[in-house]
């Protein structure tokens, strides 16, 4: 992706576009593709201590000059509460390949510049490369920084460092934690200043508009200043590390990563925009969990950490569709570990601390996973690995949910599953702010018994497999949840699936949460109320980024997400658009049109034109939600696991024709 000038031709065009970065161990950099930090996440390192729960930020932004003829030309571009400095004036393009570069141009000199983290380290490296002209020149480096939640903004206690000064930079150790060690250093030039200061306060737009703190100040701890003679080329490092090591090489630190994003670039060996750039994307989110010594996935960046319901729901799409079967098992086991009462983890916390276990459609979503990675291993021996380590978790939620077990997860009389009471928001709509209940689904969900009969399903073939009596159980339970399920969610009035039915009434508000009626392997309608559920999603839900969460002509509806944190709690589940259920949507229109070239069509046509965002904001990513109604602007994390996921999933089986070869998995396995 590259961009010119009339992508930053102001202030507020240059913010709208952002870049990161990621290390697999939840340290993360991003920015603006003009260098300003218009969130208060934005960074060059955010480090995470222990991974991904402990992070801290650590170095904002450096902010560049360029010194000429005793003129000064600033780089970055820095929005404080009374100016902003518009370096963006200087910056004649920017591109992203998975590395960030920008490149300025002044009077003949020409000045790039890349971001990278070392991966699995807490270090961050920014490369210049200068092309002087007949007059040469100078590159003054101020560095910015805090030590902070990367959540808020700097107190007093946040900035400030004890200093040492090095030859070549400074030893900085926060007071708020005396064992680290801050590391920050050129690779060329001299330390021209060794004042330190505090900047002036830094205006955080995005955060603005939310309605949160969004004013900050840095700590200075000096400048570097750069020499390039004329008609000469430099290139130099400026490195910050937390890290121990005595030496740094930058350059094969950079050679490595650009090697590894090389790789997951030709993950699929297609020049589309998707599919050179999610895989990248997927990788961001796939990151160790100290406490559990294993991978885990983030649900999203800036702020998410890792959830049980968006790991598994996005497995498929980042574990899976990218290759990456180890990582994929690693976590299946991982979570069989901690199943409690039929529930595995919704959230893991700290060390020595136990798991949050507040969902009911997370346990039903792992078994899924299980028998999608049986198909897309697509190896008879793993069978022996999924009796030793993750059956009896299957049959342990199979059981629970059967005879009732936490938040009022429990089989009812017609074989339907019932969950939720009071204040327990246990689906994935489960804003609950200020004592209200947004969105109330107490009852029997759609999608959590359509998920209930998918994992009846996978359990009997395993069960048949494994010579477990259970198997014909299951199968008999599974038949007496399809006919109930038929009989009670069927809205004959709107020729669609009630969202949420329960012994008073039947919710017949339109939402996204049917779409997995159609599209789990294991569904119960036939074929001519699966067609009608699909086209009344697409009459009433569908936009290019997602669907809406509640139809526009429900009462309830709110088209825009921003304001206060209430404003938005308000609207995230009634009317906002999400962009993970799409997947559903896309795979079941293929599916109940049995895949037909025409329905192929219409699913590429719509992941090109989700290939315009991924252009557009978060570069090479996907936004959790979006507004409503038109121009649908992103909001929430700029980058959502389950979003990224779903569309992986939906270009590897439906565009690329893996559907064909999980149908001949499920042969070679199972004999089905």
């Amino acid at each position: 992706m590259r961009f010119g000038k009339n992508s930053f031709k102001s202030y507020e065009i240059g913010i709208e576009k952002e870049w990161m970065l990621s290390n697999g161990r939840s340290a993360f950099s991003g920015s603006t593709i003009i260098g300003a930090n218009s969130r208060k996440y934005h960074s060059i390192l955010v480090a995470a201590l222990k991974s991904p729960d402990e992070r801290y930020m650590i170095l904002p932004k450096v902010c560049e000059k360029f010194i000429l003829n005793e003129t000064e030309y600033p780089l970055t571009t820095t929005k404080y509460k009374n100016e902003v400095i518009e370096g963006y004036k200087n910056l004649q393009s920017f591109s992203y390949d998975g590395i960030p570069e920008y490149t300025y141009f002044i009077n003949g000199n020409m000045i790039k510049k890349r971001v990278f983290l070392q991966n699995k380290k807490n270090t961050a490296i920014i490369e210049y490369s200068v092309k002087a002209n007949k007059d040469g020149g100078s590159l003054v480096l101020k560095p910015f920084l805090s030590f902070r939640d990367p959540g808020k903004v700097s107190k007093e206690e946040n900035l400030k460092f004890e200093k040492k000064d090095l030859d070549d930079g400074f030893n900085l150790i926060p007071e708020l934690k005396n064992d680290l060690n801050i590391r920050l250093f050129v690779s060329d030039g001299k330390v021209s200043s060794k004042k330190s200061t505090i900047t002036d306060e830094v205006y955080y737009d995005v955060d603005k508009t939310t309605g949160d703190k969004y004013l900050d100040r840095y700590y200075v701890p000096g400048e570097f200043t750069v020499s390039i003679d004329k008609y000469t080329e430099k290139k130099f490092y400026l490195v910050c590390t937390l890290e121990d090591d005595k030496e740094f090489y930058p350059k094969e630190i950079i050679r490595k990563e650009e090697e590894r994003i090389e790789s997951l670039r030709n993950t699929f060996d297609d020049d589309r925009t998707l599919a050179k750039y999610l895989p990248i994307s997927a990788d961001h989110f796939i990151v160790d969990r100290d406490s559990i010594d294993s991978k885990t996935i983030l649900a999203g960046y800036p702020w998410f950490l890792d959830w049980g319901r968006d790991t598994m729901i996005s497995l498929t799409g980042l574990g899976m569709c990218t290759g990456r079967l180890d990582d994929t098992r690693d976590i299946l086991k991982s979570f069989s570990i901690y199943e409690k009462n039929g529930l595995i983890p919704n959230m893991f916390p700290d060390f020595g601390q136990e798991p949050y276990y507040n969902t009911v459609d997370a346990s039903l979503w792992y078994i899924h996973a299980v028998y999608m990675y049986l198909l897309y291993k697509n190896d008879k021996k793993e069978l022996e690995f999924v009796k030793e380590e993750l059956y009896q978790t299957i049959k342990n939620i199979i059981k629970f949910y059967i005879e009732g077990t936490d938040f009022s997860i429990k089989m009812d009389e017609d074989s339907l599953i019932m969950a939720g009471d009071g204040l327990d928001q246990v689906t994935w709509m489960d804003v609950r702010v200020n004592g209200i209940v947004v969105t109330p689904r107490h009852g029997k969900p759609v999608e959590i018994n359509a998920l209930w009969y998918n994992a009846l399903k996978i359990a009997s073939l395993l069960a048949e497999e494994f010579n477990d009596e259970e198997y014909k159980r299951y199968e008999d339970l599974a038949e007496k949840v399809k006919d109930s399920f038929n009989k009670k969610f069927w809205n004959e009035d709107e020729e669609c699936l009630y969202d949420v039915v329960n012994d008073k009434e039947s919710d017949p508000s339109i939402r996204p949460n049917q779409a997995w009626a159609i599209s789990l392997p294991f569904t119960m309608l036939p074929r001519e109320r699966e067609i009608k559920v699909i086209d009344k999603i697409y009459d009433s839900l569908y936009t290019p980024f997602g669907l809406r969460s509640l139809s526009e002509d429900h009462k309830d509806y709110k088209p825009v997400y921003e304001g206060k944190l209430i404003d938005r709690d308000m609207a995230y589940h009634q009317g906002t658009v999400w962009s993970f259920p799409l997947g559903a949507f896309l795979s079941g229109y293929c599916k109940v049109h049995d895949y037909s070239e025409e329905s192929i069509k219409f699913v590429d046509d719509a992941l090109k034109e989700m290939e315009v965002h991924i252009e557009d904001q978060c570069l090479g990513g996907i936004a959790e939600i979006f507004d409503g109604t038109s121009p649908h602007n992103p909001r929430g994390c700029y980058n959502q696991a389950w979003g990224v996921g779903e569309m992986l999933r939906v270009y590897h089986e439906c565009i690329r024709g893996n559907d064909k070869n999980l149908k001949q998995a499920r042969k070679n396995i199972f004999n089905k």
